[in-house]
This record gives structure tokens, sequence and C-alpha cells, in this order.
């Protein structure tokens, strides 16, 4: 599968367009990662149990929007954006969306 950001891919062309996919997951921070994070705020730096929990969310809501895309036979997924929301104290969504469509390469 072919991912991209932006409308097209170079060297090939849209045969056909297959609709709108997304794909997305809610996650909550747990009591143990919270107690790290807390102590952190107190020395500074990156507080890498967020980030490794964040990297997961983003690649399992890219893997849904995928298998959604895969449904629908389509190669590839143009315009690919990511936006997180909170849902709740503690908890937030981490959503991928683009455009499925069928791509060939161009004959030259």
């Amino acid at each position: 599968m072919i991912l991209t950001t932006i409308e097209s891919i170079p060297g090939m062309r849209v045969k056909a367009h297959r609709g709108l996919v997304s794909g997305s997951t809610v996650r909550a921070k747990n009591v143990v990662l919270d107690f790290g994070a807390s102590m952190k705020n107190f020395i500074g730096g990156e507080l890498g149990s967020y980030t490794n929990l964040l990297a997961e969310a983003r690649e399992e809501a890219i893997m849904r929007m995928i298998s959604q895309a895969n449904k629908l036979k389509a190669n590839a997924i143009v315009n690919v954006r990511l936006a997180t929301s909170s849902i709740t104290a503690g908890a937030a969504e981490v959503y991928a969306y683009g455009t499925a469509v069928e791509v060939e390469a161009i004959e030259r």
C-alpha cells in the first residue's frame, strides 16, 4: 500500500477513486506512566512512555485505515492526515484519514 500526504504520486496516475478511508484508536494513560510523567515534571525532559504510547496509537490508526482501503481494493491512499483529540481526562484519540485510490504506473 502506498501512503502519501500529497494529492498524487509521481510517476503514477489515478485509475479509480475508492473513497474516504479512516482509522482511529483511543488510548488512555495508565497509573505507572502517569507517575513517571509526574516525576519528569520536576526534572524536565521527554516523556518517553507517552511518546511511545502515541507512536503506537498512530501506527494502529494507520493500520486500520489501510485495512479499510484494502477492503475497497485500493492500492494507495493519498492526502493522508493525522489528527488527535482529547476524549476525556487521560484519554486521547488518534485519527488517520485519506483518500483511497487505485493507481497505476504512467507508461513512458
